[in-house]
């Protein structure tokens, strides 16, 4: 019961995600993604820093670094240069790609088996979102094609090495949360005046806009993912990401007076039946290592990392 409330919980992360489309074509300056994205990252990560009243030390000065590049700093620029040399659909379909690198690396990196089932799940959820979000029309830019498959790796690396490293002692996933997304804000900042200039000016619905970025999907919701990463399976974790262009299908068809075809909701019941299928897979799996507790020093987690990829210590 424990571990559905878990996946209930961190389900809500992709979910809420799912809603960024609408908000930004109903409330945002239209173009200006990067910019939203530090909007979105930075004011979240100091937030939830300060709330935390906790900063990293030591070794978690750069590994929080690399863990918000990963996350959000070359995510969410690539996430972006992805959505505009592409189709939506074809940008939704390389995002849901996610899971087999997640799957890939974390049986390289966790020890994590990458059961037959699971990639299976995986494939077909992206079959299904396919068939939600792909059109006819649909043509392949190389360089967008190439951002796209690199933004889910770099997603991909990030959930992996968050699991890996873990949390210092001490450290919650709240703490966490605020150092990657104030890592990976700060990252966006030269990047977002480089391309886009100066911030644009801001009304009324824009600044509600921002605030429901910044606060629920961001902030609420990316801790939900992070505290997730903590206590399940990388794989399990990485799974719910079919969720996100579902929502955003969902929200299209509700709030915009989008149709769905047949063929549309047939993909939506493929991708969600498949979604439920690798969580029942991911969390069917067997394994002997001692797993690190929601606290567990990021050296205790590496240990028993190296003790289940060789079967003794290795020294780092």
């Amino acid at each position: 019961m424990k571990r559905v409330t878990t996946l209930v919980l961190t389900a809500l992360a992709p979910v809420s995600w799912g809603s960024t489309y609408f908000v930004a074509s109903e409330l945002l300056p239209p173009d200006r993604p990067l910019f939203t994205g530090v909007m979105r990252a930075l004011p979240a990560g100091l937030l939830l820093t300060a709330l935390a009243r906790k900063l990293p030390t030591g070794q978690w000065w750069w590994k929080a670094a690399v863990l918000g590049g990963l996350n959000i700093g070359a995510f969410f620029p690539l996430l972006f240069l992805s959505a505009y040399r592409l189709p939506g659909g074809v940008a939704a379909v390389l995002g849901s790609l996610g899971p087999l690198f997640v799957v890939g690396l974390a049986a390289l990196l966790l020890g994590e088996r990458a059961r037959l089932r699971t990639v299976l799940a995986a494939v077909v959820a992206a079959f299904g979102v396919g068939m939600v979000v792909l059109t006819a029309q649909a043509q392949l830019d190389p360089v967008g094609v190439v951002a796209g498959v690199v933004s889910s790796a770099s997603m991909g690396a990030g959930i992996v090495m968050t699991k890996r490293w873990g949390r210092p002692e001490g450290v919650g996933p709240l703490a966490m949360t605020g150092w990657q997304l104030t890592a990976g804000g700060l990252v966006i900042i030269p990047v977002a005046a480089l391309v886009e200039g100066a911030p644009p000016a801001l009304d009324g619905k824009a600044f509600l806009g921002y605030g429901y970025m910044m606060l629920i999907n961001t902030g609420i919701a990316y801790w939900l993912w992070i505290r997730g990463i903590g206590q399940l399976s990388a794989t399990s974790v990485t799974l719910l990401g079919p969720l996100s262009p579902l929502t955003a299908a969902v929200i299209g068809w509700a709030a915009l007076g989008q149709a769905l075809s047949p063929v549309q909701v047939l993909g939506m019941v493929i991708a969600f039946g498949a979604t439920i299928a690798g969580q029942l897979a991911a969390g069917s799996t067997g394994t002997t290592r001692p797993k690190a507790g929601p606290f567990s020093s990021a050296e205790e987690t590496d240990r028993n990392v190296s003790m289940d990829l060789t079967g003794t210590p290795v020294r780092r």
